[in-house]
C-alpha cells in the first residue's frame, strides 16, 4: 500500500519538532479525517534555513510533513513556494488515492508558513499560496 519511501519517513521522521521564536508559522487541518499540520519556519537572506513541523495525523500524513522539510530545507522562498501536493506526493514515490490529501495539507502549511513570514515582514504573502488546496484549513 505504501512505498518504502512513506514507510521511511513515517518511521524515521526528519526535522520534527518547534523552532523557538520562528519566522513563520504555518498550521492546517482537514476536519474531515482529523489530521492537523503545523510547520515552524527560520528565514535569512531569503532562505528556508530550518524547518520543523509537528503532525497529529496517519502514518500518510507523518511522511509528507517529513519529506516536505528535506525538500525545501536551504531553498529559497520562491523554490519552496513551487512545492505542490504532486512534488511531494512524487517525492515520496506516490500515495494511495486516497491519503492524496496528506500531500495538499503538507504543502498548505508549508505555504502558511511562508505567507505568514512575508505578511510579518510587511509583504502582503497574498496569491504566493500554490497548494492544490480543496481543504478547510485551521488557522
Amino acid at each position: 500500500m505504501y512505498s518504502e519511501k512513506v514507510m521511511e519517513h513515517f518511521t524515521n521522521p526528519r526535522n520534527v519538532g518547534e523552532i523557538k521564536d520562528p519566522d513563520g508559522i504555518g498550521q492546517v487541518g482537514n476536519p474531515v479525517c482529523g489530521d492537523l499540520m503545523k510547520m515552524t519556519i527560520k528565514v535569512e537572506d531569503g532562505r528556508l534555513v530550518d524547518i520543523k513541523f509537528q503532525t497529529f495525523g496517519c502514518g500518510a500524513a507523518i511522511a509528507t510533513s517529513s519529506i516536505v522539510t528535506e525538500m525545501v530545507k536551504g531553498k529559497t522562498l520562491e523554490e519552496a513556494l513551487k512545492v505542490t501536493n504532486r512534488t511531494v506526493a512524487e517525492a515520496l514515490g506516490g500515495l494511495p488515492p486516497a491519503k492524496m490529501h496528506c500531500s495538499n495539507l503538507a504543502a498548505d502549511a508549508l505555504h502558511r508558513a511562508i505567507n505568514d513570514y512575508l505578511s510579518r515582514k510587511g509583504g502582503s504573502g497574498d496569491g504566493q499560496d500554490q497548494s492544490a488546496g480543496g481543504h478547510e484549513r485551521g488557522s
